[in-house]
């Protein structure tokens, strides 16, 4: 599992585990797995998603910044 904070201007917008990240990378959509490489990218315009025991989420985001290390994945973003 993967331990996920979304945080925005206003608010914390998740705090939680979760399975899996899908992401809008300025270069291109990526997913976060478990065990994912350490890394730092910037975010475009387009929809996060991500699944947890709830089921699939989604967050639309005007952009923002990623950060992943040791199964963390923190996520700065601007929302629509």
């Amino acid at each position: 599992m993967l331990k996920l904070k979304i945080v925005t201007p206003e608010k914390i917008a998740y705090d939680g585990e979760v399975q899996s990240v899908l992401v809008p990378g300025s270069m291109g959509q990526f997913e976060i797995l478990n065990n994912h490489a350490p890394i730092i990218s910037s975010l475009g315009k387009g929809i996060v998603e991500y699944v947890n025991t709830e089921g699939r989420q989604q967050l639309p985001v005007s952009g923002g910044f990623v950060a992943v290390q040791q199964n963390e994945v923190n996520l700065c973003v601007e929302v629509d």
